[in-house]
């Protein structure tokens, strides 16, 4: 295996540690958590198709149209993980830290391996396309 290659494996190995860390720790450990508690409702034909919520004014909302997060809940969700996200930024170099991150890696150690996110990449691409197009 070519130096090259050994760095690649390292990087992603790398990006690999810190998103499911990050996770953890900026996503999972926030707000979320309190959405998933409660009573999860019984599905027969595994798609929801089969529930539905009967409102305070008598609606019959199918479960697949019910909005699950409120706009002030899916706001303090965004501010937790910004927060978090921001504190990780902050602290990448503090051994005490980069222990935590350690340890929250290993709580998501049977996750499986993270893939790149198809919409992420296709913005960089079109990015990329728009800053050739105007260096030529």
């Amino acid at each position: 295996m070519g130096r090259r290659d050994m760095a690649d494996e390292h990087k992603i190995a790398v990006a690999s540690f810190m998103a499911k860390a990050m996770a953890v720790m900026c996503v999972h450990n926030t707000i979320l958590e309190d959405f998933h508690d409660g009573i999860h409702p019984v599905t027969h034909t595994g798609d929801f198709s089969d529930v539905v919520v009967i409102d305070a004014n008598g609606r019959r909302i199918p479960w697949t149209r019910v909005a699950h997060i409120e706009q002030h809940e899916m706001r303090e969700l965004m501010r937790q993980i910004v927060n978090c996200l921001y504190t990780v930024n902050l602290n990448a170099g503090d051994m005490d830290f980069l222990a935590m991150l350690d340890w929250a890696a290993r709580e998501a150690g049977k996750w499986d391996e993270p893939e790149l996110d198809e919409v992420t990449i296709k913005g960089l691409e079109r990015r990329r396309r728009r800053n050739e197009q105007s260096d030529e």
